[in-house]
């Protein structure tokens, strides 16, 4: 089937409106509960007037609009390193400073190196995680409760933590095909044993099976929250979107990759290269871009400096709807990103329309 084509004109139109939109709805920082239907988020964690907060679907927790993802691709240091260390509690400690106040661990070392990194403000950060490597990933994990749990209890115990703010279990990708059926159940059965204890707060799980996620949070309650891709391309299908089962079932969702691995720059995303200025305006329009979804609660790209945490921060406080040069300029730059991505990350492609 070939996929719709946009025009320039449809592209500077569709931008628009759905930055009117978001201006009017999305952006609950200084709005009071009464006024926006969520909580106030002035008395969220880490709150800063300069951030935007966005209710994470039913489970209520008010989370920075940009927030931060657990790789940390491009970090001039080795894994547990002294200079590893700092950095991590560095760029932690900007991010709560600028108002993001959730992190998103996905793997065992993300879990360790951030369970360290929060020692002392554990409060001022909502946790997110996932011990993958004990998870619905790997047969030996996901085909008992009872390993499943285990799993689970190894991530609090390395993480340093008696409880987390959410629990995303790491399905595989293509969770409908990868997945047995009872390994999304036994997924489902520790999820909400993990939440009746009072050891995760909150329950949901990462998948890119689009079609699976959309019958899934129609099935299961314990999917409170959806951690899948969107990226600097990213646009909902006019018809069959599986943005219209998150927001019928009104499940949070948080999105990974939107600068597609780092593709979206010149610099494939070095962190310090010559064309360092136009990188950090390249992320700010693209964070402008993806927040102009108001079904996504939160995008975390992986900031790895302290000026990245800076100018995600600024971002947010900057127009959402594109000029029309703006625009033009942007497609250009999203082309170049897919003739740019590497080659194990080519399945990006596939969240253009979502």
């Amino acid at each position: 089937m070939s996929k719709p084509q946009v025009t320039r004109r449809q592209f500077v139109r569709d931008s628009a409106g759905v930055a009117a939109a978001a201006a009017a709805g999305a952006t609950v920082a200084g709005m009071g509960a009464e006024a926006s239907g969520a909580p106030d988020a002035t008395k969220t964690r880490s709150y800063n007037e300069n951030m935007e907060y966005r209710r994470l679907g039913r489970t209520n927790l008010m989370i920075s609009a940009v927030s931060i993802g657990g790789h940390w691709k491009k970090i001039p240091h080795g894994y547990r390193t002294p200079d590893f260390k700092k950095n991590r509690r560095e760029v932690l400690a900007a991010c709560m400073d600028h108002g993001i106040n959730y992190i998103d661990a996905c793997w065992d070392s993300e879990v360790i190196t951030y369970g360290e990194a929060i020692q002392g403000r554990r409060d001022d950060l909502f946790f997110g995680l996932s011990f993958g490597a004990h998870e619905s990933r790997f047969p030996d994990w996901a085909r008992s409760v009872k390993t499943m749990k285990e799993g689970f209890e190894m991530g609090l115990k390395a993480g340093g933590l008696d409880h987390v703010d959410l629990w995303r279990i790491t399905m595989h990708e293509q969770t409908s095909a990868r997945n047995t059926p009872q390994e999304i159940e036994i997924a489902i059965e520790v999820l909400d044993w993990a939440k009746k204890t009072g050891k995760a707060r909150f329950t949901g799980v990462s998948s890119h099976d689009r079609p699976w996620i959309t019958e899934a949070v129609a099935r299961y309650p314990q999917l409170e929250v959806i951690v899948t891709p969107y990226t600097a391309k990213t646009k909902a299908k006019p018809e069959g979107s599986m943005f219209d089962a998150l927001k019928k079932h009104d499940v949070g969702m948080i999105g990974i990759k939107p600068f597609a691995s780092g593709a979206v720059f010149k610099s494939q995303g070095q962190p310090d290269s010559e064309t360092k200025q136009e990188d950090d305006e390249i992320a700010r329009m693209v964070l402008r871009y993806v927040l102009c979804c108001d079904v996504l609660t939160a995008a975390i790209p992986g900031l790895i400096t302290i000026d990245q945490v800076k100018n995600a921060a600024a971002a947010v406080k900057q127009p959402r709807e594109f000029t029309e040069a703006e625009a033009a300029r942007y497609e250009e730059l999203t082309k170049d990103m897919w003739d740019r991505l590497p080659r194990d990350y080519g399945w990006l492609r596939d969240w253009e329309w979502v």
